[in-house]
């Protein structure tokens, strides 16, 4: 194998790929990236058993073949060669090693076998639909933070991704929760989606997922089978295993008749809540709400280190309300919000409360309250 290529689309490849490499693994092949040179096109691919990420760019190719290298090494490599440098990737097929040329740097990295690299082949993709970057990213952002980490309930270790029909509207879903909270996120559903599989995506593959979106306009290409679950986006492609289990029944949850509504001014919520649980101890993290007629009194108790209380004005008609929440878990929904106003839809002390979005009617969150 030979080639040259432009350290900029080196680089930018690397760092896509080589993030699903672990740094610490017992099998030495999982440590590489493989390079495969053919055509006018140079060929990434990274894994971890449970994640693929692929990528190609165009590159000079004189001399075609494959090998793997270890991955974070030759990312570090070329991250700190200068802007624009041309780079040369030669294999010495004697030593079986990989020498990496640039201006007056030369580097040569041990090589492993192309033919032992894994490859999670996907195998018959049921169902493939389009949607735009900023619709994907929108479901998996606004929904990661109630990802459960509790590994014994590892069916709740991921985002629940489904077809649903809220009235006669047809909708792509997507649903997290950890017990104590729940998100759910839901867009016209795009065509070719009727009829796919309920997936849970792994945590992992979300944040990995999201971190390939961030710099992208492009269109996204979902695949869903009954095991896996393919992005295409733009040249990369992410391929990941699901998880093997069944999302809870999550309707349950979700209250239909919290008859109390208060309308808070967003902003001035989050910075209340987040004044007041200063004085809250890491281990409660509890803020009581007490709701009167337009009127919002905040209040934290710590035995060990002292109170707070703060008002804030408010919409709010029904009955007196006393209610505490975990305050993390409060400013983790309220900073979901886009619109300047967060409707919080309340039943009693005991039972689960709805926070819905002022201006976004695609997505609702439910908080289980705390006793206070």
């Amino acid at each position: 194998m030979r080639l040259e290529i432009e350290r900029g689309e080196l680089l930018k490849a690397l760092s896509h790929v080589t993030s699903v490499v672990e740094r610490r693994t017992t099998i030495p092949i999982l440590s590489n990236v493989m390079l495969k040179a053919s055509g006018s096109t140079l060929m990434f691919k990274a894994t971890d058993l449970e994640r693929e990420v692929s990528e190609s760019v165009e590159a000079k190719v004189q001399t075609t073949g494959a090998l793997t290298v270890p991955a974070h090494m030759l990312h570090d490599i070329v991250r700190k060669l200068p802007d624009g440098a041309e780079i040369e990737l030669k294999r010495d097929g004697d030593k079986e090693r990989l020498t990496l040329t640039s201006g007056h740097s030369r580097f040569s990295l041990q090589t492993l076998s192309a033919e032992d690299f894994p490859d999670l082949r996907v195998g018959a993709i049921g169902h493939e639909f389009t949607m735009d970057a900023s619709d994907l990213k929108r479901l998996i952002e606004k929904t990661k933070f109630a990802i459960s980490t509790e590994e014994t309930r590892y069916y709740l270790n991921g985002i629940y991704l489904h077809v649903a029909e809220t009235g006669k509207t047809k909708t792509l879903r997507a649903v997290a929760t950890d017990g104590h909270r729940l998100a759910q996120v839901e867009l016209p559903r795009p065509n070719g989606a009727d009829g796919m599989p309920g997936v849970i995506v792994p945590r992992k593959t979300v944040h990995e997922l999201g971190r390939l979106l961030e710099d992208t306009s492009a269109k996204v290409k979902v695949g869903v089978s009954q095991t896996k679950v393919r992005f295409e986006i733009g040249p990369v492609v992410l391929t990941s295993k699901l998880i093997d289990g069944t999302f809870p029944d999550y309707g349950r949850v979700i209250p239909h008749n919290n008859d109390k509504e208060m309308k808070v001014p967003n902003a001035a919520f989050i910075a209340a809540v987040d004044r007041v649980s200063t004085i809250a101890s890491e281990r409660g993290r509890a803020v009581k709400l007490n709701l009167s007629t337009d009127k919002l009194v905040l209040t934290v108790n710590n035995p060990e280190g002292g109170s707070a209380t703060e008002e804030i004005a408010v919409g709010y008609g029904a009955g007196p309300l006393e209610i505490g929440f975990n305050a993390r878990y409060l400013l983790d929904i309220a900073g979901q919000l886009e619109s300047e106003e967060a409707r919080f839809l309340l039943a009693d002390p005991g039972s689960p409360t709805m926070v819905r979005d002022g201006g976004d009617d695609g997505a609702l969150y439910v908080l289980m309250p705390m006793r206070v």
